[in-house]
């Protein structure tokens, strides 16, 4: 089984026990997610299955979009609600004060890791170390908010809250972005809800549930699928005639008059270049000429997927 599953993960689960659930439903052998997110979190989780996982670094590194509601005036220890409470503090803060501080977290800012994360050091996720009690030094990583919006509500009654929606790069921690807007705001603050709403060329909308999936038929279910070229949104194409593609699936570079690029779609002869049609043989870069191969795909699985698709 070769292709993408979009799943809206459900709230409490695990990006993982997801994953797991699916995998069993489908009865697929090699599955992998594409970017955890917490269980807290809920929406857009492209999982892979079979020659997809090949290409699901495209998604971690893929740019997202999130909407939030952060919960003003209470720091916790994992900066989110289920985290223990820290720190109370009285909120006083207004429209203008809160865009003030959106300016300040647009463009290209820094952040520390948070503790409670899956982020690795010395081999060990950072959240075993927090729940040992042991706090490491984290290094501030630069990423990019290309655009954030918030807008008070209940300002004026026991719990203040924002609604933020943020479209960032890889790598971005949403709950550090609501404590650190929450210390700027001299209040404290952390993350009460969270759903991931966009992720590379997916949407929500195009997303099944994990409720919707368990009542489907089996075939139904497989209908769900995209295939695998789906996660090569927006990757130059080029189609190679039998003897180039079989000399590119046996990773030789193949020269041709192609214009530099970054990321490159390859196909074999007379296949389409329509996602969920022809023939998929890999991913590569040109430069110079050069049509360089960068993941490829094996005999065996492109006859599998002509065959699915």
């Amino acid at each position: 089984m070769h292709g993408v599953l979009l799943l809206d993960k459900p709230l409490g689960w695990s990006s993982n026990d997801a994953l797991q659930k699916v995998k069993w439903l489908l009865r697929a052998e090699k599955a992998g997610h594409t970017g955890t997110l917490d269980p807290l979190a809920t929406g857009v989780l492209p999982l892979c299955f079979g020659a997809a996982t090949k290409f699901s670094q495209l998604q971690l590194d893929a740019d997202k979009t999130y909407e939030a509601v952060v919960c003003l005036g209470v720091k916790t220890s994992t900066a989110d609600a289920e985290g223990e409470v820290m720190q109370v503090r009285p909120v006083n803060v207004s429209e203008e004060d809160l865009a003030q501080a959106v300016l300040r977290f647009t463009g290209k800012i820094l952040q520390t890791p948070p503790m409670h994360s899956a982020l690795k050091k010395d081999g060990k996720s950072l959240y075993e170390y927090a729940r040992a009690g042991i706090e490491v030094e984290r290094q501030a990583r630069a990423v990019l908010i290309y655009e954030l919006k918030a807008v008070l509500e209940n300002i004026d009654s026991a719990q203040a809250v924002f609604q933020m929606n943020v479209k960032c790069s890889k790598g971005t921690y949403i709950r550090t972005l609501a404590e650190d807007i929450g210390e700027a705001l001299g209040c404290g603050a952390h993350l009460s809800a969270l759903r991931r709403i966009q992720t590379g060329g997916f949407d929500v909308s195009q997303c099944v549930t994990l409720a919707a999936l368990e009542a489907m038929t089996e075939d139904e279910r497989l209908h769900c699928l995209l295939p695998v070229q789906a996660l090569l949104q927006g990757h130059t194409v080029v189609t190679l005639d039998a003897e180039n593609a079989g000399r590119f699936l046996s990773g030789v570079r193949r020269r041709g008059a192609w214009p530099d690029a970054e990321q490159v779609a390859v196909y074999g002869p007379g296949t389409s270049t329509q996602p969920g049609e022809g023939c998929l043989l890999g991913t590569a870069h040109v430069t110079a000429g050069e049509l360089i191969p960068v993941r490829l795909l094996s005999p065996p699985e492109i006859e599998q997927m002509s065959q699915e698709f």
